[in-house]
């Protein structure tokens, strides 16, 4: 089967799929842009598919337009799939492949419905529409795929990822291999509560900060995820927040070990359309606190942890407050986390992909 995807940017997790994906049929992968802003990944040269980089105009930061697409979207290839509606190039290819009456997926990893104004939402729906298939992650996209005019008997679900399998754990670290772990890593403190995310108002860790207030000093915030802000150093210093450490970006074998030392995650998002942090904080046992604006909460969260409001100081350190000290409350939302997020593997997202592309 020839396959053809076209996709934004390289990030790692796609590259992961696209090499999955790439054992099972002849992929071809279409990239509009190699950077994200100011990260720039380089594609694994050792891969199982094609990757070809479009030649276009950049439109502000983030995006760029490419008339080259067009170019390939006229070959023969048994399976199309547009990753995105929103950037010029994915229009433009899905109003090229609409016209021409030629049949594509519309791939959509997560969304929730919002207000939004008029003029966006006939936009959105006008090109969500135009598909001929949708893949969807869960309940909470699908909802939204068919508020913009996707066809319900044509959506599929499969489950999205960045994990391998071999990157679950089998069973929650017990407390002498946890204590064996932060020696490792020289780590002397007790309870940890974690967060993983860019350090963008987005991600809530304003929130976080507030609600640090209202627990004990003994539990100890790692924030991982680059330079905090200039905002975030201050109020930390005004609130004498001693028990609040920022941390760079990791690499995956070192963020997993911080995951593993830790005794829940939390990620107060103002909005997440997915939230791999998610997926990842579960594979390695912990309890998830986030909020109803994070897509992947919504469709993992399941008596392993809990979701909350956005912009709710309080309560996330209600939530925080009657986990940190409950350890036979942890002890069972740890090993739930790890049994829900066990068919979330690149390994069954393919598979479930592929049997999706067999059917169209």
């Amino acid at each position: 089967m020839r396959v053809l995807f076209l996709t934004n940017i390289p990030s790692p997790y796609r590259v992961d799929f696209f090499n999955e994906l790439g054992k099972y049929c002849e992929l071809t992968v279409l990239y509009e842009r190699q950077k994200a802003d100011d990260r720039l990944w380089i594609v694994n040269n050792k891969k199982n598919y094609k990757s070809i980089f479009l030649k276009g105009k950049s439109i502000g930061n983030d995006t760029a337009l490419s008339f080259e697409v067009l170019k390939y979207l006229n070959e023969k290839y048994d399976r199309i799939i547009v990753g995105g509606y929103s950037t010029p190039t994915g229009m433009l290819s899905i109003l090229y492949l609409s016209l021409r009456h030629i049949p594509f997926y519309l791939n959509c990893d997560g969304g929730y419905i919002k207000e939004d104004s008029k003029i966006n939402y006939l936009i959105k729906k006008f090109f969500i529409r135009k598909a001929n298939y949708w893949l969807s992650t869960g309940k909470e996209t699908t909802e939204y795929l068919i508020h913009y005019g996707a066809k319900k008997e044509y959506i599929y679900v499969y489950p999205f990822t960045s994990l391998y399998k071999k990157d679950i754990l089998d069973k929650p670290l017990d407390k002498i291999e946890k204590e064996l772990l932060k020696k490792e890593l020289n780590v002397i403190d007790d309870k940890i509560v974690i967060f993983v995310g860019q350090m963008i108002y987005r991600k809530g860790i304003d929130v976080l900060l507030e609600a640090i207030n209202y627990i004990s000093k003994d539990v100890k915030f790692y924030i991982v995820g680059g330079k905090p802000k200039k905002e975030y150093i201050n109020y930390i210093s005004e609130h004498q927040l001693t028990n609040v450490f920022f941390f760079d970006f990791m690499n995956k074998e070192l963020l997993f070990k911080y995951y593993q030392i830790s005794d829940l995650f939390v990620l107060p998002t103002r909005e997440d359309i997915w939230g791999l942090v998610i997926n990842e904080a579960m594979a390695n046992g912990l309890p998830i606190i986030t909020t109803d604006k994070c897509v992947a909460g919504k469709e993992l969260i399941n008596d392993n942890g809990y979701i909350i409001s956005v912009n709710n100081s309080s309560e996330v350190a209600q939530r925080i407050n009657e986990l940190i000290n409950d350890s036979s409350k942890i002890n069972i939302y740890s090993n739930h986390s790890i049994q829900i997020i066990k068919k979330y593997t690149l390994e069954n997202m393919t598979r479930e992909i592929l049997n999706i592309l067999k059917k169209g």
